[in-house]
């Protein structure tokens, strides 16, 4: 009864655990899935981040092309007018400003007073200096007439020779004594007359920092000027010509100036003098340029174009000057492949004209070069090309579309 009973039990646990089973096994088949599905997502995010850090990397750069051939006939240089003469009035002795007679922008004649100055020390002074004078001339006389009445003495064998010698020496003495208190006088009444200060030469009042009252100290090297005189009827311009022009401008070239509150004028003006040496840092030649300024036009100080009528111009092409990166092989240029990769090429600058330069060797036409580089730019580096903004007429007419 007992084998009876035990085997139906045995057959009906049989299903059950067959069912188990393929629920484990369906459950082990989801959960492998579920992290399968994990780790490609997380490898699928982790590749999208590299791919975005590796395009964030690349930068995105501005391109320009050269401009065709530049052959300019003329040069058109920048230069800084000046005074054909200019000089600063200082003190030369210490007092108070007792008036001032001349102020900026006025017309002064050569010797005109522009200042006078309050200094009563150097009046008791020279009043000291001319009684020692008196009382040392005094003297003299004294010694003058002791020995020529002792020479006459000498004559009649009343004194000895010694004695008339003696005299003479003192008369000497007293003579050098006087000698020297004129020349104190002389000194304190040049240093009284420097109590009015007077317009060196012909021209017009350009600075003036004398005020009433104010204290001068002569000699003070930190002091400002208490007038500054400008002689304007001629003008003198200084400007740096490169040296690849420097053969052609010469003594006498002739030059048209002009000026930013004028334009469309100009005024011609003639290459004076050359320093003739080429400065080493900026590589040019500095010319001075003289014009005429009767009409007062050309200010000291002033800005202004000259433009130099020299043939046979430079060849090259145009680039902003923004492309130009100054490394230690001099400037360069980063020129951007068919790759969309750089080379960083050293240029040679044939003129510099502050916006634009025009480049003679380096470069050719139809070739990409980077606008504003970055300085840690070098050859190999991978760069996007910035597209170019849309025309404002296109997008008008995009918009009503």
């Amino acid at each position: 009864m007992h084998d009876s009973t035990s085997e139906p039990a045995h057959q009906s646990t049989g299903p059950e655990s067959r069912t188990l089973k393929r629920v484990g096994i369906g459950a082990a088949v989801i959960a492998l899935a579920v992290v399968g599905a994990g780790i490609a997502s997380r490898l699928s995010a982790t590749r999208d981040l590299e791919v975005v850090a590796e395009d964030a990397a690349v930068p995105t750069v501005a391109v320009v092309s050269p401009a065709g051939a530049a052959d300019a006939g003329g040069l058109a240089l920048p230069g800084t007018a000046q005074a054909f003469n200019s000089a600063a009035i200082y003190a030369r002795t210490n007092g108070y400003v007792r008036s001032w007679q001349a102020d900026i922008g006025d017309k002064v004649g050569a010797g005109q007073t522009l200042a006078v100055l309050d200094a009563p020390e150097v009046d008791q002074q020279l009043a000291q200096a001319k009684a020692d004078y008196q009382t040392a001339l005094a003297n003299q006389r004294l010694a003058a007439t002791t020995s020529k009445r002792w020479s006459a003495m000498l004559k009649q064998d009343a004194v000895s020779q010694q004695e008339v010698d003696e005299k003479a020496g003192d008369l000497a003495a007293k003579t050098a004594l006087a000698n020297a208190a004129l020349a104190s006088v002389r000194e304190l009444e040049a240093t009284r007359g420097f109590t009015r200060l007077s317009a060196p030469f012909a021209g017009i009042v350009t600075s003036r920092s004398a005020q009433i009252g104010a204290l001068v100290v002569a000699g003070n090297a930190a002091a400002q000027p208490l007038f500054t005189v400008s002689d304007v009827h001629r003008m003198r311009v200084y400007v740096r010509v490169p040296q690849i022009y420097s053969a052609q401008v010469k003594q006498g070239v002739g030059v048209d100036l002009s000026l930013p509150e004028y334009p469309g004028r100009t005024f011609p003006g003639t290459v004076t003098r050359s320093a003739g040496a080429v400065d080493a840092q900026s590589g040019a030649v500095l010319v001075e340029v003289q014009a005429d300024n009767s009409e007062g036009a050309l200010k000291p100080g002033a800005f202004v174009q000259a433009h130099f009528d020299v043939a046979g111009g430079v060849q090259g092409l145009t680039l902003p000057g923004s492309t130009i990166l100054y490394t230690d092989k001099g400037p360069s240029v980063a020129v951007v492949g068919a790759n969309n990769r750089v080379t960083v090429r050293p240029v040679t600058i044939a003129r510099d004209l502050g916006k634009t330069v025009v480049v003679s060797v380096g470069v050719k036409q139809g070739e990409r070069v980077v606008d504003s580089p970055p300085d840690s730019m070098r050859s190999g580096d991978a760069v996007k090309i910035q597209k170019p903004a849309a025309p404002a007429d296109a997008k008008g007419a995009a918009h009503g579309g």
